[in-house]
């Protein structure tokens, strides 16, 4: 078949591979440069986890980790740091019965403990949970990765070719990646995706030494906020508030919210006193939001929708990818 994926990010890569790989005939279509830092695949790393409280979701990040590995080793590029995951949040009840049901692998950790492995301070939260199979994706490398892979098997990458209207493309089989930019261009072909983009913000911050630094997801109490930290190598760590961005156009390019930033920095001081909270520098990136955090992966007629983020969609790309060349 001949197929198109309209939009390069890590999502459409990842589909284009798979679908290469299988014969087909691919091409993408990608409006800036792979790698362009406009959308919401670039930056220097992701937060790998298996830890969600619900099953469906562990289960497609253990696949998710099978094709990770397949893909570093046909590629020989290293793709996945894994030097674990602290859950921060007052009941991880049902988080841990899910990891007893998949089979996932945890400690639970004292607060003093986790000070004195990590440095974390964490006192105000009596359990937290370590899962050991669990750290970063290294992004920028996964892009690049998944293009090489794809262009390995045949596909065709076309950069700055923007799609405007979907019905234009001479395509068996159309697969829509294209992130903030989906809503509108499904609109082209008379589907509607219940998604609002925002631009979020991040922050960089230097580390003093090569410590161990797993990722932390900080649950507050009263659902105000929500901290992620990670590793960042070549800078320090990287840091933001998940779901803190403002509804955008993503043919705009925003700047970084200072508030944000302060806040960030802030709980950076607060959480980890051992990294300098005075920020680095700081960057931006479209969400692209459904209600419930979910993704919207579903076939209309030829038409393939892979809008699959919400804010925590990377560490799927690779099952992602194969979903949504099994609907093609």
């Amino acid at each position: 078949m001949s197929v198109a994926v309209v939009g390069g990010g890590v999502m459409g890569l990842a589909a284009t591979r798979v679908l290469a790989q299988r014969g087909e005939d691919v091409t993408v279509y990608e409006q800036f440069e792979l790698g362009h830092t406009r959308g919401s695949s670039h930056g220097r790393s992701r937060i790998f986890r298996l830890s969600y409280a619900e099953e469906h979701w562990i289960k497609l990040a253990q696949r998710a980790y099978e094709l990770w590995r397949e893909l570093e080793r046909e590629t020989e590029t290293t793709l996945l740091v894994l030097e674990g995951l602290i859950d921060a949040e007052e009941d991880p009840t049902q988080r841990l019965a899910a990891f007893d049901r998949c089979g996932v692998p945890y400690e639970e950790l004292s607060a003093d403990d986790v000070r004195t492995r990590f440095g974390y301070a964490y006192d105000d939260i009596e359990r937290l949970v370590y899962t050991r199979d669990a750290g970063i994706t290294l992004a920028h490398a996964a892009v690049d990765a998944f293009a090489r892979s794809a262009r390995a098997a045949g596909a065709e990458i076309r950069e700055h070719s923007r799609v405007d209207d979907l019905r234009a493309l001479p395509h068996d089989a159309v697969i829509v990646t294209a992130g903030g930019w989906a809503p509108q261009v499904l609109k082209s072909a008379e589907i509607e995706l219940p998604a609002t983009p925002t631009r979020e913000t991040v922050a960089y911050f230097a580390l003093p030494d090569d410590r161990t630094f797993p990722s932390v997801i900080d649950w507050a109490s009263d659902g105000s906020f929500q901290l992620y930290a990670l590793r960042a190598p070549g800078v320090g760590v990287k840091a933001g508030l998940h779901h803190s961005g403002k509804p955008t156009d993503p043919d705009t390019e925003g700047l970084p919210d200072e508030e944000v930033v302060a806040s960030v920095a802030e709980l950076v001081r607060r959480r980890f006193p051992f990294v300098d909270p005075t920020p680095l520098y700081s960057e931006t990136c479209i969400y692209t939001n459904t209600a419930d955090e979910s993704f919207v992966c579903e076939r209309h007629g030829r038409i393939v929708v892979g809008s699959a983020c919400s804010g925590h969609g990377f560490k799927f790309a690779p099952a992602v990818g194969e979903l949504l060349a099994n609907l093609v």
